[in-house]
């Protein structure tokens, strides 16, 4: 059962939070959505881990969704920051309501570039907030492409659509592949998307700016030290991605992890498929993936 409502976050903005109910859950997801794209995308996935017994939930980001419908792209403040936040805020409020549940949190994309922030920030296991994180479509985003994004997005007002950065980002993407786009090898996913009246808009510079700001943060070595070795990763990507250098930056992030001293971190990648796995042909290898990647979770003692 799909239930959806608004939540009051920090600064009284609120936040749209999807939903997906049942009946004495076994465990709780949370999904953390990408850029140019909204969480009611996952609605089947959840559908599939509601099956499994799973409480799925998804927010809509600042700049994103229902949440800044009439301005998608753009909205006031420090959109990294603040959304980092509440996905702080919404992540307590879950948990203390299913307190005696393990916790996972999805981040796909720019989603998972945010929990690659998330989990050098707070200790998941020791503050008792989130038992494991599945990071999809990731990379480790730290050449010069940031740096120059950074630069671009400055220049010119914070609310104006950022069309260059969209060009060397998005479009670049597109251009790879003879058929359809980056997003997926289907063709009916890559319309779905395109045809999503909150998917496919362009950022504002606002939003970039605090993106690749943001970035430039990640693998400080101060910040990689916060992250607990014991908690349990997923990385799953396509080979076909180019926002995973097509396998070579998603491998440099599972290898900087497991260099760090990470115990328990997996990269499963699917030649074929592009930056959705979870909309793509391997979408049944990767629901198998992550469901059992939610009951390892659910198992362990920590």
């Amino acid at each position: 059962m799909e239930n959806n409502y608004y939540f009051e976050s920090f600064d009284g903005k609120k936040i749209y939070i999807h939903e997906w109910v049942v009946d004495n859950p076994i465990g709780v997801v949370q999904i953390v959505h990408g850029m140019a794209e909204h969480g009611g995308r996952y609605d089947l996935l959840a559908k599939h881990l509601n099956q499994q017994g799973y409480l799925v939930f998804a927010n809509d980001h600042r700049a994103h969704g229902k949440t800044d419908e009439n301005t998608l792209g753009y909205c006031s403040g420090n959109i990294w920051e603040d959304t980092l936040k509440d996905i702080k805020l919404i992540n307590e409020y879950y948990k203390k309501k299913f307190f005696d549940l393990k916790y996972v949190i999805i981040g796909h994309s720019y989603g998972s570039f945010l929990m690659q922030a998330y989990i050098t920030r707070y200790d998941g296991i020791k503050e008792n907030l989130f038992d494991g994180v599945i990071l999809s479509g990731s990379a480790k985003m730290d050449g010069i492409d940031v740096k120059l994004g950074k630069i671009i997005a400055s220049v010119g007002k914070g609310n104006s659509p950022a069309h260059l950065i969209k060009k060397m980002s998005f479009d670049a993407y597109n251009k790879k592949f003879k058929e359809g786009i980056f997003v997926s090898s289907l063709i009916d996913e890559c319309e779905r998307y395109q045809k999503d009246p909150f998917c496919n808009f362009v950022c504002s510079k606002n939003f970039y700016k605090n993106f690749f700001n943001g970035l430039t943060k990640l693998y400080k070595k101060e910040a990689l030290q916060k992250i607990n070795r014991n908690l349990p990763m997923l990385l799953i990507s396509g080979e076909q991605d180019p926002v995973g250098g097509f396998k070579k930056s998603i491998t440099k992030l599972y290898q900087m992890y497991l260099k760090l001293g990470v115990k328990n971190v997996e990269l499963v990648s699917y030649p074929n498929n592009r930056h959705e796995v979870i909309n793509d042909i391997s979408r049944n290898e990767a629901y198998k993936a992550i469901t059992d990647f939610l009951n390892s979770v659910r198992l362990l003692k920590q």
